[in-house]
Formats: structure tokens, C-alpha cells, sequence
């Protein structure tokens, strides 16, 4: 189910990758696996132009992507939303999968949008830590009560009123 999709504003170019694609295929050992994962989840999308690209590439959320721009740290900018990122035509995925990456452990099928690659904070315990003043809970206390009870939280939306309550002498 590995993908490959290709990205770019020119037409030429995109003919030329799907020419090298035919010509690298036939020499490789697991021509076939490749060959399926091409057809059926590859592709070669020409676009209007390279911020057109970056917004595909956005939503398609890719686990590993490769920016093979010209000034790719000009374009990083505009990329929310990818596992791993290569910049330029010097960065290969292979040396972040294998050498130079933090690890391989990385958001696939689009999970990049609402997800990041495996790090250090996966394995420290966190806590939130709120703190609000008698100013704060008066001004925002009602909304929340509000969305409590919404949500039909009803003693968590009590929980906020009675707080709110003037205090008996």
C-alpha cells in the first residue's frame, strides 16, 4: 500500500519522471511489489503552480515528503502537514530513514494532519496545569458552564455557577 505521488506545475517534467519510473523499475528485484503499489496508489499530478502543490500535499498529509525545489527552505513555510521532511535534491528519504532522522516512526495514511512522528514526548509524562483568577472565572465562567451543559455535563457546569456565586459574609 506504499504510495509515491508526484507533485509539480510542469507538464515536461512530469513526463520525464514517468519515463525514469518505467526505465528504474525494470531494474529492480521487487519490480512487481513496486509496479502495484505504483498503479494502485501512485500518481503524477500536474498543477496549476507550486502553491497549488503545497496545498495538495497539505491535504494529502504525507508520511515522508520531498520538497525538490530550487530554495526548498523558502517552501517549508507553507507545508503544515507531513511525517517526515526532505528539502531539496540533496536530501533523499533514504538518509532520514536510515541515517541522518530522528527515527522512522512515522504518521502514514494521512495522519500527518493530526499527528507527528514518534519523539521524546511520547515517553515523558505530562500534565496541563490551569490556573485562573476570581477576574477570570467571572468573565469566562458562564461560556464554559454553558458548553457543560451542552454536552449534558450538568454537575460539571454547577461546579462553575456555584463558584461564581457572591460569597455568604
Amino acid at each position: 500500500m506504499a504510495s509515491a505521488v508526484l507533485l509539480t506545475p510542469h507538464e515536461a517534467l512530469a513526463k520525464k519522471v514517468a519515463a525514469e519510473v518505467a526505465l528504474q523499475l525494470n531494474g529492480l528485484k521487487r519490480k512487481a511489489i513496486a509496479s502495484r503499489a505504483l498503479t494502485d496508489y501512485g500518481a503524477i499530478i500536474v498543477t496549476r503552480n507550486i502553491h497549488e502543490a503545497t496545498s495538495i500535499a497539505n491535504r494529502f498529509a504525507p508520511e515522508h515528503l520531498e520538497l525538490m525545489v530550487r530554495k526548498p527552505k523558502e517552501k517549508l513555510a507553507e507545508i503544515k502537514h507531513a511525517g517526515a521532511i526532505f528539502l531539496g535534491h540533496n536530501t533523499p528519504e533514504t538518509l532520514g530513514d536510515y541515517m541522518a532522522g530522528p527515527n522512522h516512526i512515522l504518521p502514514t495514511g494521512g495522519t500527518a494532519r493530526f499527528s507527528s512522528p514518534l519523539g521524546v514526548y511520547d515517553f515523558v509524562k505530562r500534565s496541563s496545569v490551569l490556573f485562573f483568577t476570581k477576574e477570570s472565572l467571572q468573565k469566562y465562567g458562564r461560556r464554559a458552564a454553558r458548553f457543560a451543559d451542552m454536552e449534558g455535563f450538568e454537575a460539571h457546569g454547577k461546579s462553575v455557577t456555584i463558584r461564581m456565586r457572591p460569597k455568604k459574609p
